[in-house]
């Protein structure tokens, strides 16, 4: 089975993360995709962990109705700090006999050689680097390129911070997210502040 892995902190998840995430799995040759939402991203400044578990049922509530979407909770029940290549190497021992592929965007692809271990990702993950097509390529090959499937997706521009901005300044998120996963954030009062 091809398995595609597809973590981020989904603070909120929105529709540009469904579309893309069933564009690679089609064009990729996926049988489904794993959606990971992060404890504390190394990436992020901010700390997430105090809305990791609405960030996991909003996950869950939009990849609701897709059979080859799932969410996994393993970086919140891991804690700390999610390091991509302590979840990959997870992945690889509870699905040994699978093919990992683990979905970047280009613009995190640049900057892979300085993530933690990316050595230890590529041993069990083949990547799959999500090109927008507006998006400024490097003009020399990049480090692991040789590890990568390259995938144009759509360039959708929504984006999980100015969603958490309009909610916070009463705009509509109406067609940005899942009908399920703005009810949710306005059933709980999330990003008001």
């Amino acid at each position: 089975m091809n398995i595609g892995i597809f973590g981020g902190t989904f603070n909120p998840p929105h529709l540009g993360h469904l579309i893309v995430a069933e564009h690679v799995r089609e064009t990729a040759g996926l049988d489904k995709v794993i959606f990971i939402p992060s404890y504390i991203s190394p990436h992020k400044q901010a700390s997430e962990e105090k809305n990791a578990g609405s960030r996991l049922e909003m996950v869950k509530l939009a990849i609701e109705g897709n059979s080859y979407f799932t969410v996994s909770d393993i970086e919140l029940r891991r804690k700390g700090t999610s390091y991509t290549f302590e979840t990959v190497e997870a992945l690889h021992r509870e699905h040994p006999k699978d093919a990992l592929f683990f979905l970047i965007g280009m613009d995190n692809f640049i900057e892979f050689q300085t993530w933690k271990y990316p050595e230890r990702i590529i041993q069990h993950a083949k990547l799959v680097v999500m090109n927008r097509p507006l998006y400024q390529q490097a003009s020399e090959p990049l480090r692991f390129s040789e590890s990568a499937i390259f995938v144009d997706v759509p360039n959708i521009e929504i984006s999980s911070s100015k969603i958490r901005a309009s909610v916070k300044m009463h705009r509509s998120i109406h067609f940005l997210v899942p009908p399920e996963v703005e009810g949710y954030i306005m059933q709980h009062g999330l990003y008001q502040n």
